[in-house]
C-alpha cells in the first residue's frame, strides 16, 4: 500500500495573476478591501500565496459568490493559516 503526501503549493504572484485573470493593481486593491488573501511571507523579499486559497477564491467568483460571501471565505482562509 502506497501513502501520499500533499504539500502545500505556494504560487507567486505572476503565477496568481494569471490564475485570476487580472492584473497586479486590481489584485492589490482586493486584498485591500479583502476579497483576496494576503500574501504569505516566504523569506525576506518574497511572498506566495497557498494555491488552495487561490483555488477557493476562483471557484466562489465562478460560482457567483457576492463581494461579501467572498469576504467572509477570505477570513475563513487567512484563520485556517495559523491553525494548523
Amino acid at each position: 500500500m502506497q501513502m501520499t503526501t500533499s504539500i502545500p503549493t505556494l504560487l507567486r504572484l505572476k503565477n496568481v495573476l494569471s490564475a485570476r485573470g487580472i492584473g497586479k493593481s486590481k489584485h492589490y486593491t482586493d486584498i485591500q478591501e479583502g476579497l483576496f488573501t494576503p500574501p504569505v511571507k516566504i523569506c525576506e523579499r518574497t511572498s506566495a500565496w497557498p494555491a488552495h486559497e487561490v483555488a477557493a477564491i476562483n471557484t466562489a467568483r465562478i460560482a457567483g459568490k457576492s463581494d461579501d460571501q467572498i469576504r467572509k471565505l477570505v477570513k475563513k482562509l487567512v484563520a485556517a493559516r495559523s491553525a494548523k
